[in-house]
């Protein structure tokens, strides 16, 4: 690690006095005709007046000015047969875009009639579409414009709007063309960023409110220059910049949770909340002696309405040094209620038709982002993001006195069982980068980054209550183990350092044609560490009934310091389990690009090696089997993309390439984690990555500025597929398996934008519609294993089904919005966006008897497919002030998962609901202002 880090502290010294022209920036737009009602004018020139600089518009009157020096040009435009158009004072800024929007007539326009507006690059739909347009790779982004249009309020959201996209609502995950967390790579400015959850491989997006964010992309195939621990795509978080020279603008937005509001004076929150100040959570007692010393009973929040506040303020200093700091804290609350069940071996084992869970949620942030200008020839970039996220969790179930835990109580006894789960979550992510881009020639550029963060995500004092309860309102503790009523702690420490160095040489570059022929390589190191750590600490009672609170609401009273002095309860403390985790990643890339003319062709390869180290030391693990996971995987990954451009609106694009998926640490280290629901989730110290084949074909048409229309056919082959399994032998448990040997999923994609309506005056109406649409067919094979003697170990085959759907792939998924705004000098704007994603699998089945898996088995669980209507409204109030409202989830959909049930008792196959509930409607008001 030492001479890596060395080494790229050597290249960063080398490259400061080097010579070379500083970052530039661009020009775009859109001409029009005048003389044909606006209609785009094709083949017209464009040039920066006094130089020879300039290119064409296309067929749809569009053009791009690149690589132009910071300052002021006058651009001119002309036609034959046309007025020739000065636009005087264009200014150029580093960075970014400068469009002008304008018309030629055969009279001589006024420059009122010519739209200026200078945006980042990655802010404005134009400019995406424009990169999009000439990316070598497939690629789809959507920025900060567009996102604040949507009224999209984090990174989570926002994905859902690219071709595709999903999330789940019942594991939280991410999925692209059908494959979850584990098949993405997530970066924050192209270097990797870790996760805040023990749950998954990347961080929660959800964290990432939209005023971070500069654009969001999703690159659907690989290209050498990324990770190759990817099948879906990588996600990269552009972060906000400086826009222009200053800005400083305070926001405030109040709302509630339709269901929250309905439990007003009953909104629960968890005896932690007292040690929350400012949305930061400090322990003030150590979980082992809050047993009692602290409350075992919920407390109500007073007012559980949605807040937030947001401040950016951000100055140009001179020529060199540009800062911006934005920070936003956001309050919010969510109510749900529904039902919940679980089956063994197609027998009902659990019930509950009264869950409840009350959540509030403080968010935490602050992006620092300096840009500093050394001199003309280098430019470094300082970007410092904080997140802290407190979730307050309370859930219930069995309140009246109807719900059923298998075992737990005889039925002659007329007892029934009651949960509650209390928890607080705080996670802190702290992320560090230094940027360097140096331009040691016209022809050779270099960049380089290097990033250090810091994430601790805590789960400090969970309380949990199992107990038997009748009508009567008689108390009994639970009976099944020394931990049903329990205080515990989990910690999670992740350190991580990450480089990257690109160097490109340029052999052939055109500003005015496609011709772009170059070479580029480099190389990328990454280094991981986890410290993972639990302990449960439980009170349990000496006899049956030696205790018995007075009420499933004063619990506290039972937990006396006196019942533990005389010995009618014992403190119990479980073994700590704990795990260490390491991922190291080295790798060189090199990529060539060939562009001449209407082709473009790029090749590259990719060396990558990965070392996957777990230790782990965890209850309920054998102790005749190692305590340990050492993987090392050592490849070389190829990349292909072809483009050909038939004319000067449409592609056409070929993407092939092979990438590695490594199972991620919670998916190895066998800890047990129970869920609020009870069930249970662990790792596989035998599962091995997976290996995996992508093949992908694209056709782009852009009819008209910021529109487009693409189809896309995709394939891809997985080997090794990883899997979350429901586990032999247990109900509730579930694993992670390489289930079958192979995986294939087929996939189109349809997306389009559309502008219905597209005023060209100053003052009118704006009306465009954007849609995709994805179809995915999928199937992998379900395995039986054998050992080195050939002997049958275990089948994964279950119900007669020797293939199955991958888990998470929804065979349908539909987004879409309609825009409506006004040109005025007080403009007002409407959003509605909708989203659907059809049946997926939340995890896989299994059999319960090896010998007869047709009998004895649990099918799949099924998450439904549901509807998403969101809807932004936004009304400019002058020059400073804005009013928005929001509405979130109108439709308030059930959000239900299912599993085919068949008792043997019967023999009849029946699907019942195993979890069910609604999030609610949120509704919000905000109000802006800019100064």
């Amino acid at each position: 690690m030492k001479q890596i880090f060395t080494f790229f502290t050597v290249c960063f010294l080398l490259t400061l006095p080097m010579l070379a022209q500083e970052e530039t920036g661009s020009i775009a737009g859109k001409l029009s005709d005048k003389e044909m009602n606006g209609e785009p004018l094709p083949f017209a020139n464009v040039v920066i007046k006094g130089t020879s600089k300039g290119t064409n518009t296309d067929f749809d009157g569009l053009y791009v000015l690149n690589n132009l020096q910071p300052g002021t040009y006058t651009v001119e435009f002309s036609f034959v047969g046309y007025e020739t158009l000065e636009v005087p004072n264009v200014e150029v800024i580093s960075g970014k875009v400068t469009e002008v929007n304008t018309g030629l007539g055969s009279s001589a326009a006024a420059l009122d009639e010519v739209l200026i507006t200078t945006v980042s690059r990655r802010d404005s739909e134009v400019a995406l579409l424009l990169e999009q347009k000439g990316a070598m790779q497939i690629k789809e982004s959507i920025g900060a414009q567009e996102l604040a249009k949507l009224g999209v309020s984090d990174v989570a959201t926002a994905t859902t709007k690219i071709s595709g996209v999903t999330t789940s609502e019942a594991s939280g995950d991410l999925f692209v063309r059908g494959l979850g967390d584990r098949y993405l790579y997530t970066t924050l400015n192209n270097l990797p960023i870790p996760s805040d959850d023990v749950e998954r491989k990347n961080i929660d997006l959800g964290l990432f409110p939209t005023r971070v964010v500069q654009s969001v992309g999703i690159s659907k195939t690989y290209s050498a220059e990324n990770s190759a621990d990817q099948a879906s795509g990588t996600v990269n978080i552009d972060s906000r910049e400086l826009r222009g020279t200053e800005e400083f603008d305070l926001g405030f937005r109040v709302g509630a949770n339709t269901n929250a509001v309905g439990e007003f004076n009953n909104f629960k929150v968890s005896p932690n909340q007292d040690d929350v100040f400012l949305g930061f959570y400090n322990q003030s007692i150590p979980t082992e002696y809050s047993i009692n010393n602290q409350s075992w009973d919920p407390q109500t929040d007073p007012f559980p309405v949605n807040q937030r506040y947001a401040l950016t303020a951000g100055k140009k200093f001179g020529e060199n040094l540009k800062i911006l700091l934005t920070g936003s804290q956001s309050i919010n609350y969510e109510y749900s209620s529904g039902l919940f069940r679980e089956y063994r071996n197609n027998n009902l084992y659990d019930y509950f038709s009264d869950t409840e869970n009350f959540q509030k949620t403080i968010n935490t942030t602050g992006l620092l982002d300096l840009g500093y200008e050394i001199n003309e020839n280098n430019n470094l970039k300082v970007t410092s993001l904080f997140i802290n996220k407190i979730t307050d969790e309370i859930y219930e179930a069995g309140r009246n006195a109807e719900g059923v835990i298998f075992e737990e109580t005889a039925p002659a006894e007329n007892l029934n069982q009651f949960v509650r789960d209390q928890n607080i979550k705080q996670t802190r992510l702290w992320v560090n980068q230094l940027h360097g881009d140096h331009s040691l020639s016209e022809m050779n550029t270099l960049e380089w980054a290097v990033g250090y963060n810091m994430v601790t995500a805590d789960e400090p004092n969970r309380i949990r209550n199992e107990l038997n309860i009748n009508e009567e309102g008689f108390v009994q503790f639970g009976r099944m183990g020394g931990f049903q009523q329990r205080k515990s702690t989990q910690e999670i420490d992740d350190n991580e350092l990450n480089a990257l160095i690109t160097d490109q040489i340029t052999f052939v570059k055109s500003d005015t044609t496609n011709n772009n022929v170059f070479l580029q390589f480099g190389g990328n190191y990454r280094n991981k560490d986890r410290d993972f750590y639990s302990r449960f600490f439980g009170a349990e009672e000496n006899g049956l009934n030696t205790v018995n609170p007075s009420s499933i609401d004063n619990l506290t009273s039972a937990f006396s310091t006196e019942n533990f002095r005389n010995g009618n309860l014992d403190l119990n403390r479980l073994n700590p389990d704990l795990y260490q985790a390491t991922l190291e990643s080295y790798s060189g890339f090199a990529t060539f690009n060939y562009g001449i003319g209407k082709w473009n062709l790029n090749v590259g390869a990719r060396y990558q090696k990965d070392n996957l180290d777990v230790v782990f030391d965890v209850n309920n693990f054998p102790s005749n089997q190692p305590n340990y996971s050492f993987q090392e995987y050592d490849n070389i990954y190829p990349s292909l993309n072809i483009k050909f451009s038939p004319n000067e609106n449409s592609n056409i694009r070929l993407a092939a390439s092979k990438t590695i998926t490594l199972p991620e640490f919670k998916e190895i280290a066998p800890f047990e984690y129970v869920s609020q629901l009870g069930q249970i989730t662990r790792g596989n110290p035998d599962l091995e990555a997976s290996k995996n084949l992508n093949l992908d074909v694209k056709y782009e048409l852009f009819p008209d500025n910021g529109q487009l229309i693409s189809l896309t056919g995709f394939y891809k082959k997985i080997k090794n597929p990883i899997n979350k399994v429901q586990d032999r032998g247990a109900a509730g448990v579930f694993s992670y398996f390489n289930a079958g040997d192979e995986a294939n999923i087929y996939g189109l994609e349809l997306e389009t934008k559309i502008n219905i309506i597209e005023n060209e005056e100053p003052e009118g109406l704006d009306f465009d519609v954007a849609f995709n649409i994805s179809r995915t067919w999928h199937e992998q094979d379900l395995k039986n294993v054998y050992n080195s003697e050939g002997d049958f170990v275990r089948t994964f085959q279950y119900n007669n089904n020797t293939e199955i759907g991958l888990q998470g792939a929804s065979d349908w998924i539909f987004n879409g919005s309609l825009n409506f705004s006004t040109e005025s000098e007080n403009p007002f704007r409407a959003s509605v966006v909708g989203y659907y994603a059809s049946d997926k699998i939340f995890a896989l089945g299994a059999p319960e008897v090896q010998t007869q898996t047709d009998v004895f088995y649990n099918d799949e669980i099924i998450e439904k497919g549901f509807v998403v209507l969101d809807a932004v409204l936004t009304q400019d109030l002058g020059e400073h002030w804005d009013i928005q409202f929001r509405g979130q989830n109108l439709l308030n959909p059930d959000i239900e998962r299912v599993q085919n049930i068949k008792p043997s008792s019967t023999g009849i196959e029946s699907t019942q609901t195993v979890r069910s509930y609604t999030r609610g409607a949120v509704l919000s008001l905000g109000v802006n202002y800019s100064f």
